[in-house]
């Protein structure tokens, strides 16, 4: 199976369990890179149990059935080898980059935490790693300026009860209510091969891979009742701009404004990402000529605009500025405000002639490594069906015209439906 604009083999198998399995040869270096997504984010997590998808995904490197505490790190990086874990809205990774040779390590080692997590989860174990994420919260979120914008954006662009209501982070109150029975039955709904994606990139053979797979996962239950996660697809239509002013310790002043566009993955998303280069990525973006580098009210290492690439629901355009000396917040807003509107014409060719071009070099960049590639047949497995469909993206993004950027502008950044949040320093 392959398509158009992916340029490398991909073969894929399911085991009988239902773990899909996706490989892709490249001689190219004898490293393989080992990329497992699991169906299962914040977005899945019912009232109450905010956080639960994240402390997973520390919990799982405290030991399983085979594998003391530590041991998987040890055993990796032993090997030569590099692995890490990560956690969005709408699902969970694990990943590894190893020599060749140490294939069937890593899988190994994926298999016995995947199947072996809950026998081995001890109450201690459990509320050590709570308390290191209570930590991260506070330093990544609640201690660091303008660190907890996240957590106050979301809230703003999606109703209560909606899935993208909520931070992967969680709440602390979620996080010290729970007990281990809570927590074990969470990893015994999600953390089943029929709700798992295994990417394997590099120096190995499909048939080989596949013969790993069923020897490591293959005597893995599958789960027949994984519960979907709520449906976000049609939030309540937004019928008045919000916004929220916090004063706070922080350097200088800072606005972000916010809208919710379509999923990521549609076409008209891809207008979307265009147009959000445009506006804000780089030296050579309207945002920063206008606002940086023009009027001079934003710093020029502080001037962005991105989309976040959610796909179960209306994902959302940031728009984000950082005020110089002497500039207040409200001149800051007047003036990005200024820019969004504008964006109702569109944009011009020489900028989406840049934006294309900026999304090649960073698709290529992404792309270049085993680790890069199997992450994001991984995605297009677990969220489309097809992790070949991969190779359409950078066609898609290249196919954006000026009329539907200026469409789609017009569509979702109208200031009816906008969200700004704003932060003055408490001096001020």
């Amino acid at each position: 199976m392959s398509s158009t604009g992916y340029p490398w083999p991909i073969e894929t198998t399911r085991l009988d369990n239902g773990l899909r399995v996706v490989v892709s040869e490249d001689r190219t270096a004898p490293v393989v890179a080992i990329n497992l997504w699991y169906d299962v984010g914040s977005r899945h997590e019912p009232d109450g149990q905010t956080g639960f998808a994240h402390l997973f995904e520390h919990l799982m490197f405290e030991g399983s059935v085979h594998v003391a505490k530590t041991e998987h790190m040890r055993l990796i990086q032993g090997s030569g080898g590099s692995l890490n874990a990560t956690t969005n809205p709408d699902r969970t990774n694990y990943f590894e980059t190893v020599p060749a040779e140490h294939l069937e390590l890593a899988l190994w080692l994926e298999a016995d935490r995947m199947g072996g997590l809950v026998p081995a989860l001890t109450q201690e174990t459990l509320d050590n790693q709570r308390e290191v994420v209570k930590n991260e919260r506070r330093q990544r979120y609640e201690n660091l300026p303008y660190g907890d914008a996240w957590l106050r954006l979301l809230p703003l662009l999606y109703p209560s009860g909606h899935p993208y209501h909520h931070a992967t982070i969680g709440s602390m109150a979620d996080l010290n209510a729970a007990d281990l029975a809570t927590f074990s039955a969470f990893h015994t709904t999600y953390y089943a091969p029929n709700n798992a994606v295994l990417s394997v990139v590099g120096d190995a053979a499909p048939g080989e891979v596949f013969a790993l797979a069923e020897k490591y996962f293959g005597g893995l239950p599958a789960r027949p009742d994984i519960p979907p996660a709520p449906d976000g697809t049609a939030p309540a239509p937004a019928t008045a701009a919000v916004r929220e002013d916090v004063v706070a310790e922080v350097p200088a002043p800072r606005v972000y404004l916010a809208h919710r566009t379509h999923p990521f993955g549609s076409p008209a998303y891809d207008a979307v990402t265009v147009l959000a280069i445009a506006l804000g990525t780089g030296r050579g973006s309207r945002l920063y000529q206008r606002l940086a580098d023009g009027a001079r009210l934003a710093q020029p290492d502080y001037v962005s605009a991105y989309g976040v690439d959610l796909a179960h629901a209306p994902a959302p355009l940031i728009v984000t500025a950082t005020a110089r000396d002497g500039v207040s917040a409200a001149e800051l807003e007047d003036g990005l405000v200024e820019v969004v509107d504008e964006l109702a014409a569109g944009i011009t060719a020489e900028e989406l002639d840049r934006a294309k071009a900026l999304l090649s070099t960073m698709w290529w960049r992404q792309m270049s490594t085993v680790a890069g590639r199997a992450d994001t047949l991984s995605r297009y497995a677990t969220q489309f069906g097809d992790a070949a469909s991969a190779g359409d993206r950078l066609p898609a993004w290249q196919a954006v015209t000026l009329a539907g950027v200026a469409e789609v502008a017009a569509e979702v950044l109208r200031p009816e439906t906008r969200v700004t949040l704003s932060y003055v320093p408490e001096e001020s």
